[in-house]
């Protein structure tokens, strides 16, 4: 998997895990992570102090996108930066990201990524894979049911 795509998933996946239950035992796993191999004993606390940091901002923000976005943006420089630095690391990622989001399945015949970049002015945006009959905008007149003619 290409470094990008796999920082990438390590962000998404990180900032879901900021505002949800047991996020105490990811700072800890996620912060071992980023301080492994550096030899400052006071990295993991560094790292957990920036970690609760950005969630701070999260949980402030409420439903501010942009400070998700920024926030993702963020950690997902770090995760590249790590597994640049560290290309080994890269299976250890892989491993806590099944261990810490499971919810994250890759299923069918392979994984999809999605991200939107600005505003959509005037148009729809789906983000999503396996899409069976979509429709977007109104749909075709078609018969009524309730007995009455259609026009």
């Amino acid at each position: 998997m290409d470094v990008s795509l796999l920082a990438g998933e390590g962000a998404t996946a990180l900032v879901g895990l900021m505002v949800a239950d047991g996020w105490t035992a990811v700072r800890e796993r996620v912060a071992r992570f980023f301080s492994r191999g550096d030899g400052d004993p006071g990295g993991v606390e560094r790292v957990e102090t920036e970690l609760e940091e950005a969630r701070g901002e999260l949980l402030t923000a409420g439903e501010d996108h942009e400070v998700a976005e920024d926030v993702e943006a963020a950690w997902r420089l770090r995760f590249r930066r790590a597994l640049r630095a560290h290309p080994e690391a890269a299976d250890e990622l892989r491993a806590l990201l099944d261990e810490l989001a499971p919810e994250r399945d890759r299923t069918g015949s392979g994984d999809t990524y999605n991200s939107v970049s600005g505003t959509v002015h005037g148009g729809s945006v789906v983000q999503g894979r396996d899409f069976g009959a979509l429709t977007i905008g109104l749909a075709a007149p078609g018969p009524r049911t309730d007995g009455r003619s259609g026009t």
